[in-house]
């Protein structure tokens, strides 16, 4: 039924990760077509990290604020006491989205998650909230 079954545990965690035989596997781009939480999880949701480094400050370029808005990820799990691989949905939002743009996604996720890719929807938008914002990743995390 399944292809690509795999599941990250710790502290009675388990995430099992799908990706069934009969669709594309999307584990090369960063990303799991399923996750399954465990019965009776707490479900944390973080809002939408973009790019802002502590001060707020926004750079140009479009990877930089990927980096930076999966390290304010990273820090907002770390506030949950959370770990990456606890994260069972990404939503992103890439601005005048084009295929060049995948290669810094995936290169981001893949460092981040390693193996335990969370399932992952990617949005293009003409604009975020803030003029300079380029990119945004939102995330639902399993926390027990």
């Amino acid at each position: 039924m399944t292809m690509g079954v795999s599941t990250a545990t710790a502290n009675d965690l388990k995430l099992t990760i799908v990706n069934p035989q009969n669709l594309y596997d999307p584990s090369p781009n960063g990303y799991s077509t399923a996750v399954i939480t465990p019965r009776g999880a707490r479900l944390a949701y973080i809002s939408g990290q973009g790019g802002q480094d502590s001060t707020g400050a926004l750079s140009p370029d479009f990877a930089v604020q990927v980096a930076q808005a999966y390290a304010n990820l990273r820090t907002a799990l770390d506030a949950l006491g959370a770990r990456p691989d606890q994260v069972a949905k990404l939503t992103v939002f890439v601005v005048d989205h084009d295929m060049s743009k995948l290669g810094v996604l995936t290169k981001n996720v893949k460092e981040m998650f390693g193996e335990a890719l969370p399932a992952q929807t990617l949005i293009p938008v003409p604009k975020l909230a803030i003029d300079p914002m380029l990119f945004e990743v939102e995330a639902v995390v399993v926390l027990d």
